[in-house]
């Protein structure tokens, strides 16, 4: 069969797959076992030394299902499309984002070990990394990676793990991909294999659909699942992308500290999500570009940032990084900007429009989160990054006035209305 393009490969997945035992379905069912049958105390132990090295065995053959947090059938389909939408030769899922982040750490990192992270991170991982990994002896030490160029002065002996988001949350900065890729590859030229350092992308802002990060020479991809993947704000899930070796060590991790992703959480995201990516972010990027051109021209807005605008800081790493599988420039659905005045007036004009926004707004909804049809508005300041101390958000530069929208599919006329009368009370 002719290789099917990215977008009808979301809808279809594999045409035959090993992952059920039966293929004349057109919507796979969802299975509601925690636990399988097993005809034999051999295949059961055959299915265990199986799944400890899974890497031998999967999609090679029909897999012997034992325990739903060991593997069951339609995570393990939406695992295929996820990798393949990626780019990469396997996915594991989750139970959401952070828990693919927290099990990534914990594969990849051991006590002594340090990570080099950019300075400007989702606030639930940097409190993952400056909170509890130190407690298991992992320093982290966060940098400003946008200059490549500092990797390589911050990278130690101990450095395991090179962590950044491209687009960052919430600023929106673009860091440059391929460079820190070969930087990383430039310090593990004179290190052992079980040294060398692993270079992670945090790949949520775009999906897939609008960066894929293995191809600019990241190691590892994480994502929430939660978001633009599913895309209507119902399940939680979140992945991690990478090289067929890495499966077992993922697989295992996941086993042993729990954070699986519900059948009923993957069936969703698998039967409405991923099929209806394309078309979402087509739709809500046209609306996401309207909405940043109005606050670039308001009065009221001391600056807007948006990868379409031409006055975006990144705006040409943007247009070679961030491009569907065909190459077309994916700009995305995030607008990030900047309500004017000193520090303390702006966090006070920023706190008033999303104020506004929750007690009168109809196509705007003060709501944490991302890539969902509804347009979503939230004060990071106050709100997803709240964890970091003053301090910490101006090294971070997340200024006290910004506020980060993730644009729906709402019409683009209401979405201006009622910004502009948000913005009125700023």
């Amino acid at each position: 069969m002719r290789r099917p393009h990215v977008m009808s490969r979301l809808i279809h997945g594999e045409a035959k797959t090993p992952k059920w035992d039966f293929s004349h379905h057109v919507v796979p069912p969802m299975p509601s076992s925690v636990t399988f049958r097993l005809s034999s105390a051999a295949r059961g132990a055959r299915g265990f030394a199986e799944f400890a090295a899974p890497t031998s065995q999967r999609g090679k053959a029909k897999p012997i299902y034992i325990y739903d947090r060991l593997d069951e059938p339609i995570r393990g389909m939406l695992e295929e499309n996820l990798a393949a939408a990626e780019g990469a030769e396997t996915s594991v899922t989750f139970a959401s984002g952070m828990a693919a982040i927290s099990a990534l750490f914990l594969l990849l990192c051991r006590t002594g070990d340090e990570v080099v992270a950019h300075r400007t991170l989702y606030g639930c991982t940097h409190s993952l990394l400056s909170s509890w990994m130190p407690r298991l002896g992992v320093r982290t030490r966060f940098v400003d990676l946008a200059d490549p160029a500092n990797l390589a002065r911050h990278v130690t002996a101990r450095t395991r793990v090179v962590y950044v988001e491209s687009p960052t949350n919430p600023t929106l900065e673009v860091l440059d991909l391929e460079a820190l890729a070969a930087g990383v590859r430039k310090v593990n030229r004179r290190r052992k294999p079980d040294a060398r350092v692993r270079l992670v992308v945090d790949n949520t802002f775009t999906s897939p659909l609008g960066q894929r990060p293995l191809a600019h020479g990241a190691d590892f991809v994480v994502a929430s699942l939660t978001k633009h993947l599913s895309g209507f704000g119902t399940d939680l899930g979140g992945m991690v992308a990478a090289a067929k070796e890495e499966e077992s060590g993922l697989f295992l991790v996941r086993k042993d500290f729990g954070g699986v992703l519900a059948s009923k959480n993957a069936w969703p995201i698998l039967v409405y999500g991923l099929p209806t990516l394309a078309v979402r972010l087509a739709a809500q990027q046209e609306r996401a570009l309207t909405v940043a051109r109005f606050l670039e021209a308001h009065p009221k807005v001391a600056s807007v940032r948006y990868p379409g605008l031409d006055s975006f800081p990144w705006k040409n790493l943007a247009r070679v990084q961030m491009t569907d599988p065909a190459g077309h420039f994916m700009p995305g659905t995030l607008i990030y900007f900047v309500t004017k005045g000193a520090p303390a007036r702006a966090r006070k004009a920023a706190q008033r429009v999303v104020d506004h926004v929750a007690r009168h707004a109809y196509t705007l909804t003060l709501a944490v989160s991302l890539g969902h049809v509804r347009t979503l508005i939230e004060h990071p300041a106050s709100m997803t990054h709240a964890a970091l101390d003053a301090a910490s958000q101006a090294a971070a530069g997340i200024d006290p006035g910004g506020i980060r929208l993730s644009i729906g599919l709402e019409d683009p006329r209401d979405l201006v209305a009622d910004l502009d009368e948000a913005l009125a009370k700023a």
